[in-house]
C-alpha cells in the first residue's frame, strides 16, 4: 500500500472476516492486529514470512478486545511485545474462545443455529488460549522499530470502549481497526456514538493517503466522512427514541436506516441500540450476548431477510 506497509485482507469484511496489516522497517517490523482463530493466524504469519524473515516481528497493536482481532496472539514469539490500550485489556475477557467454541458446537434450536453459524461457523474458537497485551497506553504513544515510527493513538470509547489506531506518518497510512466498516454495517459492542464520531473526526483531519478498516477493502480518507455519516444518522434516531420513552427493542425495530439500510449486517442495529441505551443508563435488564444474537435473528426474519 505504501513503503514497506502491506495489509492482509479478509474476504468480505463481514461477521468475524477481519484486516490486519504490517509495516517493515530496517530489520524490524509492525504487526497490527492478528485474527480470530489460530489457523487463520498462522495462515496470515506464514504469507507474512517473505518480510519477517528478513525483519522479525518485534512489535504489534490489538487495535480492540474483540476476537477477531487478538484471538491469534498467542502465534507470535514470547518476544513480540503486544501494544493496546488499558480498557482494551480488560475487554479481552468479557468474551472468551470458549464462549464463541459454546455457541458453534451447540444446538440452539431450528432458527438460532442456522444465524450463529452463519456469522461464526467457519471459525475455529478450539485450542485458544487469550494472551493479553504487554504494554499499555492511555492516549496515544510511537513506537520505533527499525528506525521508523508508528504512532499508536488511543480514540475509545467508541466501536468499544479500548478503540486504538495505528498511524505511520511516513507513508500516510491508517490502520484504524473496526473504527472503520467499508461496506458494511458498523455497530457498537461497549463504546460510544459520540465517541466513535469524534474518532471519526480525528482520523480525517489527519488526511490519510490509504486507509484500513477493521472490515472491508483498503480506501481512502474520503470513506470515513461515510461512516461518519452513518453514525450520526443513527445517533440522532436512537437519541429521539430515548427522548420519547421507547424501550430499546422497540428504537432498533422503527428506526429507519434511511440510505444505509441496504447495508450488509444491518440487523447490528439491534446491538448498537441497546449499548447506547445502556450508556445513558436506561434500565435495561439483564441481556446476554445470545440474547442479542436471537434478537438480530428476529429483527432479519421480522423482515423477511434470511438468517443463514
Amino acid at each position: 500500500m505504501a513503503d514497506r506497509v502491506w495489509a492482509w485482507l479478509a474476504p468480505d469484511g463481514s461477521w468475524g472476516w477481519s484486516n490486519a496489516g504490517i509495516i517493515e522497517g530496517d530489520g524490524a517490523s509492525f504487526l497490527v492486529d492478528t485474527l480470530f482463530d489460530l489457523p487463520l493466524t498462522t495462515e496470515m504469519l506464514a504469507a507474512m514470512s517473505e518480510v519477517t524473515e528478513r525483519s522479525p516481528i518485534t512489535d504489534a497493536l490489538n487495535t480492540h478486545a474483540n476476537g477477531d482481532h487478538c484471538y491469534g496472539n498467542q502465534l507470535l514469539a514470547p518476544a513480540v511485545k503486544i501494544h493496546a490500550t488499558s480498557p482494551c485489556r480488560h475487554e479481552m475477557h468479557d468474551v472468551p474462545p470458549a464462549l464463541l467454541h459454546q455457541l458453534t458446537t451447540t444446538d440452539l434450536g431450528p432458527e438460532l443455529t442456522p444465524y450463529v453459524q452463519r456469522m461464526f461457523g467457519a471459525f475455529d474458537f478450539s485450542g485458544i488460549t487469550l494472551r493479553e497485551p504487554d504494554a499499555c497506553f492511555e492516549n496515544d504513544t510511537t513506537v520505533r522499530f527499525g528506525g521508523r515510527d508508528v504512532r499508536l493513538v488511543s480514540l475509545g470509547p467508541a466501536h468499544t470502549s479500548g478503540d486504538a489506531v495505528g498511524y505511520v506518518p511516513d507513508a500516510g497510512v491508517v490502520f484504524a481497526g473496526d473504527l472503520l466498516f467499508i461496506g458494511g454495517t458498523p455497530v457498537t459492542w461497549s463504546g460510544d456514538l459520540s465517541g466513535w464520531i469524534a474518532a471519526c473526526d480525528t482520523m480525517a483531519g489527519w488526511d490519510p493517503a490509504v486507509v484500513v478498516p477493521g472490515h472491508g477493502p483498503v480506501t481512502d480518507g474520503a470513506a470515513i466522512l461515510e461512516v461518519r455519516g452513518y453514525l450520526t444518522h443513527v445517533r440522532e434516531r436512537l437519541e429521539a427514541s430515548i427522548e420519547a420513552g421507547h424501550p430499546w427493542r422497540e428504537a432498533a425495530d422503527r428506526i429507519d436506516l434511511g440510505p444505509y439500510a441496504s447495508l450488509p449486517d444491518s440487523e447490528r442495529i439491534i446491538i448498537s441500540a441497546y449499548h447506547v441505551y445502556r450508556a445513558r443508563g436506561v434500565d435495561q435488564g439483564e441481556v446476554s450476548v445470545l440474547d442479542l444474537i436471537a434478537a438480530m435473528a428476529e429483527w432479519l426474519r421480522g423482515r423477511g431477510l434470511a438468517t443463514s
